[in-house]
């Protein structure tokens, strides 16, 4: 792959963005540090879990699957009905780097799509503590 390669290209493609999804909702799942997070979501995650992965695949520079359902993401109105603060945030950004970890995405890419995730994140949170 050449500089010009997307995020999504130096993943891995579609199935790599969705086994880097499953690995993080399984540690959502799985793990005791992430239920905060997790009481957030629905008793199934299936739907999250499509969601997440047909965001990602657009957000990285792969095929737009979640604008081609639902149009634009809008993201913080999406997100307003849940209380996300700074510990969701950090929850949330621990989770998905565990899962980048496990999931085997190279360190460099990971920084990056780390310090991008960060940035989001925060900007995702809707009251102060």
């Amino acid at each position: 792959m050449g500089d010009a390669a997307t995020p999504f290209d130096r993943l891995g493609g579609e199935a790599a963005v969705r086994a880097l999804v499953d690995r993080f909702y399984d540690l959502m799942d799985l793990e005791p540090q992430y239920q905060g997070i997790r009481a957030l979501h629905p008793s199934t995650l299936d739907g999250s879990r499509d969601k997440l992965f047909w965001f990602l695949c657009g957000w990285l520079g792969g095929p737009n699957h979640y604008i081609e359902r639902f149009g634009h993401p809008m993201l913080r109105a999406r997100h307003l009905p849940y209380a996300i603060g700074s510990a969701e945030r950090d929850h949330w950004m621990a989770c998905m780097t565990q899962a980048m970890q496990e999931s085997g995405v190279d360190a460099e890419l990971a920084a990056g799509l780390q310090q991008a995730f960060q940035g989001t994140a925060d900007w995702m949170r809707n009251r102060s503590t």
